[in-house]
């Protein structure tokens, strides 16, 4: 029998989720989570090993024991791996508007008001906040133009402990920004992505969260050649993670072919963007020769399938992009995405793969209204809301085993009459009916960020 141990952060005892691949959850009953002093899951240990009460009982000696009620339930933490987080105090607004024109009457303005750092630290607390509490224990941002602000951003989410990847949005197209919220000039963008990095860096020193600067042209519109590459260096010379809109909609993918007559993907991969570290979110009109382009440069696609039924003009080919071994993980896109809740998106992400399955169009004979074989299943959604973004920011985490990081939450089974009983219930359950209010306890690299301390 193994020496019991004394140096656990936290024993976590309950029942639990994981995804074992893009199809496969694994259940496991009743187990101890070991979370070392570092915040890795050290070890998990089953009741029928010989050491399961002696580990048990040591952790409540030390007061580090965490014992979940029958119908509470340890998951992954969530990994939101598109937000913009100055748009938080517009969510659900103007949505039936057009892309470009919701941009311009809606979102610069807003954007535009972070200039006043104050402003940004009353939003930016209230959204780090919010996104724990839905279970997001990891979010890859946009931030602004305005570099004081982003480090509120960042300064939020090290207060309250959630792991941040923040970008600084570049946009000196004075074509398609307006005058009030663009940077000067390309070399102004670039300088200034630079300044945040090196600011980050400083900032980091004061934590053992670590937050992580992200290379962000907004999208090829927003951006002039000499940005896109002066950014492409950057991230080179940095090597660090990327993240932009690449063919989000008709409006957007008709800009690249019209001013560069190539595709929105290309565009970016000329000027070194398209890297293992990049993040292209939605992608809804991506074809063929780009699936094959990001497939080669190792790129990640961020779903997000609330907003894109909204901007995105078309539903994205999940199962598809998958099944050619691609990176996803799953977007709010606040504002484009009403909700802060991955769930939400989740219980999307699935209705959208039966629409695109079923087809749309009542008038057309039901073999040619639907593209066949791409409904997904709640266990492929919740695999891209966890591993699948950990593993397209290079994280490990997103699954509940020995050697990752213990970001985790505890989530409590809604009220039903008659509570489910089998495996696959209980996780469809979980799923489909959790809300805000349901998840009772998050971690974040073996600390607790939400529930009772």
């Amino acid at each position: 029998m193994e020496a019991i141990p004394i140096s656990f952060m936290r024993v976590i005892e309950g029942s639990l989720f994981t995804s074992t691949s893009p199809t496969a959850v694994s259940y496991q009953d009743h187990q101890l989570v070991c979370i070392d002093n570092s915040g890795y899951i050290e070890r998990i240990i089953a009741r029928t090993e010989p050491d399961f009460e002696s580990v048990r009982q040591a952790a409540s000696r030390s007061d580090t024991l965490v014992t979940l009620a029958a119908d509470q339930y340890i998951l992954p933490g969530f990994i939101d791996l598109h937000i913009h987080a100055p748009q938080w105090p517009n969510a659900g607004l103007a949505l039936d508007r057009p892309l470009n024109e919701w941009l311009d009457t809606y979102t610069f303005p807003l954007e535009a008001k972070y200039a006043d750092p104050a402003f940004a630290k009353r939003i930016y607390d209230a959204l780090v906040s919010r996104l724990l509490s839905n279970g997001t224990t990891t979010a890859l941002f946009f931030g602004t133009i305005h570099n004081p602000a982003n480090l509120e951003l960042a300064k939020a989410c090290i207060r309250h402990g959630q792991r941040g990847f923040i970008g600084k949005v570049a946009m000196d197209n004075p074509k398609e920004t307006p005058t009030y919220y663009q940077d000067a000039s390309a070399q102004v963008a670039v300088e200034q992505t630079e300044q945040f990095i090196q600011q980050l860096s400083d900032l980091n020193r004061t934590t053992d969260l670590k937050q992580t600067p992200v290379i962000t042209p907004r999208f090829v519109p927003s951006c002039t050649p000499a940005s896109l590459q002066g950014l492409g260096d950057l991230a080179k010379k940095y090597d660090l993670p990327v993240q932009s809109h690449c063919s989000e909609s008709d409006w957007e993918n008709g800009f690249a072919l019209e001013h560069y007559h190539m595709r929105d993907a290309d565009v970016l991969d000329r000027y070194g963007l398209l890297t293992d570290k990049a993040v292209m979110a939605h992608g809804t009109l991506l074809n063929e020769q780009d699936y094959q382009l990001f497939k080669t440069r190792q790129v990640a696609i961020a779903h997000c399938p609330i907003s894109n039924v909204y901007f995105g003009n078309a539903v994205l080919p999940v199962k598809r992009i998958l099944h050619q071994q691609l990176k996803m993980g799953l977007g709010t896109d606040i504002s484009g995405g009403y909700s802060p809740s991955l769930y939400h998106n989740i219980r999307q992400a699935v209705m959208s793969s039966r629409m695109l399955q079923d087809g749309v169009d009542n008038q057309l004979a039901a073999d040619h209204r639907g593209v066949a074989n791409s409904a997904i299943s709640a266990k492929t959604a919740f695999y891209m809301a966890t591993f699948g973004g950990a593993e397209s920011l290079h994280l490990k985490t997103g699954k509940i085993a020995p050697g990752y990081l213990a970001d985790l939450q505890i989530v409590q089974l809604s009220t039903h009459i008659i509570p489910p009983d089998k495996d696959d219930d209980i996780f469809d359950a979980l799923l489909y009916q959790t809300e805000e209010q349901d998840i009772v306890q998050v971690y974040v690299q073996g600390k607790q960020t939400k529930g009772e301390l």
